[in-house]
């Protein structure tokens, strides 16, 4: 028996008791995608414990159009998705409202950049130039103000989060997953916030919508859930490993030619934080030195500043955040103290030899020389060992998944056809009357 051919293309569509609108849809969709692509797709319906007779009717679409059935013993879009994706296989994911409000004359161009390699994820925007929207005042101010609120408070690019016509490239899904802390309707802004900082690619396509004015979404305890999950992600963003997630995903920054990577944004940062050390430095010297004298003063005010130096460095000159190797990093930055210490200290035993007892300027003066010429003894050695990153592991790619980038030349890329629209839809197009859906916002 011939097995049938992988799918290139996973289309998700949560539902939670849509026993009336889920086949028509369904139908809808399956036509859709055999005229628009010229290989295999696959549809997924992920059923949120639903209590009516959705799994009858997704029961009988799988029979009839060889639907895939996934049951979920809880509620939850955002669990829904993230247990149907982490266990799919195609190397492109999508997921819509079962409403279809979107256009679907919009997949071809959502999905295009992923199946080349070029993007990593892919959003439609009812925001951005060129989107035609039909909803009611309410819903558009609320929409505006949340992508407002998420670009004061997370400093987000992306013009609209609650779209529910998203897609993901397989690889970036299975790193950025296991990271999304939220199982509901706040599932997609943190999947976006969590790809953006770990400077993916995102690309945005302006879509056709139409709104079900017959929502069954709370909106006031949806808006409560989403304040939340900003809250929560502006508290503890920090403390993700992003910067592995950058590395093993192959999205480092570039820097300019002939620049080592990453060089110029560390020496800006390491600049600013010896700046701010060298002042502490010298004010608790100044301090110090009444009481304790040169030798005292200078390795206690070193002593000091080194291990705060070493944990503002960790953290924001060379991106490294959490508890993982951290004794290790401050027992290689206090070896580093020791050798600061010794030239620091060398340079006061020497202008006490050569003048006797010099001025307090000229103390200070020698001291800021032997500090700057420490600080940039300490940042290379911070950079080329503290802190040298450790090779990212080669990873083999699964068949027919998209090299995570631009792809070489010969690279094979699924037809695509952009120019398929999607009958009668411009003008005449009506949602079907579903009422669970993602697009509170």
């Amino acid at each position: 028996m011939t097995m049938p051919p992988a799918a290139v293309l996973d289309v998700v569509i949560p539902v939670y008791n849509e026993e009336a609108d889920l086949a028509p849809c369904v139908r809808r969709l399956h036509a859709f995608l055999a005229g628009a692509f010229a290989f295999p797709c696959r549809i997924t319906v992920a059923d949120n414990a639903s209590t009516d007779r959705t799994p009858e009717v997704a029961a009988a679409l799988r029979d009839e159009l060889c639907v895939h059935y996934v049951r979920i013993e809880a509620k939850g879009r955002g669990r829904a998705l993230k247990q149907v994706w982490l266990a799919a296989e195609a190397p492109v994911l999508v997921y819509m409202d079962v409403d279809l409000s979107t256009d679907l004359a919009a997949l071809p161009p959502l999905v295009a950049p992923l199946l080349s390699g070029h993007s990593d994820l892919a959003i439609g925007s009812r925001l951005s130039r060129g989107a035609r929207v039909v909803r009611g005042p309410k819903r558009e101010f609320l929409s505006r103000a949340y992508n407002l609120l998420l670009r004061g408070t997370l400093a987000t690019g992306f013009s609209d989060a609650q779209c529910g016509f998203k897609a993901i490239r397989r690889d970036a899904a299975r790193e950025l997953l296991p990271l999304v802390e939220d199982t509901g309707w706040f599932f997609d802004t943190e999947l976006l916030v969590l790809a953006e900082r770990s400077d993916l690619r995102i690309h945005e396509v302006p879509v056709d919508w139409v709104d079900d004015p017959d929502s069954r979404v709370d909106i006031a305890a949806t808006v409560r859930a989403d304040l939340a999950g900003i809250i929560r992600l502006v508290r503890h963003l920090r403390d993700l490993p992003l910067g592995e997630l950058r590395a093993r995903l192959g999205r480092a920054p570039l820097d300019p030619p002939g620049v080592p990577l990453g060089l110029t944004r560390q020496l800006v940062r390491f600049a600013a934080v010896g700046a701010l050390s060298t002042f502490a430095y010298l004010l608790l010297y100044a301090l110090l030195r009444p009481g304790l004298g040169a030798q005292a003063a200078n390795l206690a005010a070193l002593g000091v500043t080194a291990v705060a130096n070493t944990a503002a460095n960790r953290r924001l000159t060379f991106g490294i955040s959490g508890l993982r190797n951290a004794a290790r990093h401050q027992a290689q930055g206090f070896a580093v103290f020791l050798l600061c210490l010794a030239l620091t200290s060398g340079a006061l035993a020497g202008l006490h030899v050569a003048s006797g007892t010099p001025p307090r300027s000229v103390e200070l003066t020698v001291l800021v020389v032997a500090n700057l010429t420490a600080t940039v003894l300490r940042f290379l050695l911070l950079r080329a060992w503290v802190f040298r990153p450790a090779p990212a592991p080669a990873t083999a790619r699964v068949d027919g998944e998209p090299a995570p980038g631009p792809g070489p030349a010969g690279q094979h890329i699924p037809e695509v056809t952009p120019s398929t629209r999607e009958p009668s839809r411009s003008a005449s197009f009506t949602p079907t009357n579903s009422r669970a859906r993602s697009d509170v916002w």
